[in-house]
């Protein structure tokens, strides 16, 4: 998924916002799903693209890091997963003027 937001540290990520890449993967049983081919009983994703972009186009965070548990912790509130793996890039960040890519944070986290 991709975004255009406004997380950061430097006052400059803030005002000028940057793009960001969302990879995600959810966990959990999909055999009925598999089995009834009925959207009733699987996660909409359309449902998981709604959220993720809510937290990632209203809210500011300084760190990536804050940004995955954020939304690590409303899926995990919101939909029957066991766990989910996110990660996110910034990937046109630059480090003293110099191009390095990107930037990155991959968390994984399961239901208590």
């Amino acid at each position: 998924m991709n975004f255009f937001a406004y997380h950061g540290v430097y006052p400059d990520e803030k005002k000028n916002g940057q793009n960001f890449i969302v990879d995600l993967e959810l966990y959990t049983d999909l055999s009925t799903a598999g089995k009834s081919d009925n959207l009733k009983h699987t996660i909409d994703y359309s449902n998981v693209y709604e959220i993720i972009k809510q937290i990632m186009q209203t809210s500011s965070k300084n760190l990536l890091e804050s940004l995955c548990e954020e939304i690590s912790k409303t899926l995990l509130e919101s939909f029957k997963i066991s766990s989910v793996r996110i990660k996110i890039k910034k990937p046109d960040i630059k480090l003293s003027g110099d191009e390095i890519g990107y930037a990155a944070i991959e968390i994984f986290r399961t239901k208590i």
